[in-house]
């Protein structure tokens, strides 16, 4: 026996969600993972000196800027310029276009590979600090562009 569900019974299934609700998810998201790569980084650093502490911490937030500028904000753009004009429910992940899942799952990989491997965390630390703080800006701007399109919509 064949079970084929026609789209429109499929679509029922679909988890349906206004953009309001993928901007939020993809900011609040990002905005979280950044937040956990700092809390590893903290973790990494919390037992050494004061001064190497802040002179790591500086170089990783000026790497997480740089990240942010170079890389991470045009990912948030492409998402954006894809979201916004969206019309009526989307499907709930669609926050990310399905392709962006398949490289995000090689960098939970890598990220865990390069955690559990010999490289010393408190050097590793910057590069969390800068991914971490790169991902708390880049999330920041889903949620500042969530706040226009409610403001938008208000006055509409």
């Amino acid at each position: 026996m064949k079970l084929k569900l026609s789209d429109s019974e499929l679509e029922k299934w679909k988890p349906g969600v206004p953009k309001n609700i993928l901007l939020l998810i993809a900011g609040l998201l990002w905005i979280a993972i950044g937040i956990f790569l700092n809390s590893l980084s903290y973790s990494w650093l919390k037992d050494k000196e004061i001064k190497f502490i802040l002179i790591m911490i500086a170089v990783g937030l000026t790497s997480g800027i740089l990240i942010h500028i170079f890389g991470f904000s045009k990912i948030v753009d492409k998402n954006l310029h894809r979201i916004v004009p969206m019309e009526g429910k989307r499907c709930l992940f669609s926050f990310f276009p399905w392709r962006s899942y398949v490289l995000i799952s090689g960098m939970i990989l890598l990220g865990s590979f390069v955690r559990h491997s010999a490289f010393p965390k408190v050097y590793l630390s910057v590069l969390y600090t800068g991914i971490g703080a790169a991902m708390i800006l880049s999330g920041s701007k889903y949620i500042f562009v969530l706040i226009r399109v409610i403001q938008s919509s208000r006055r509409n």
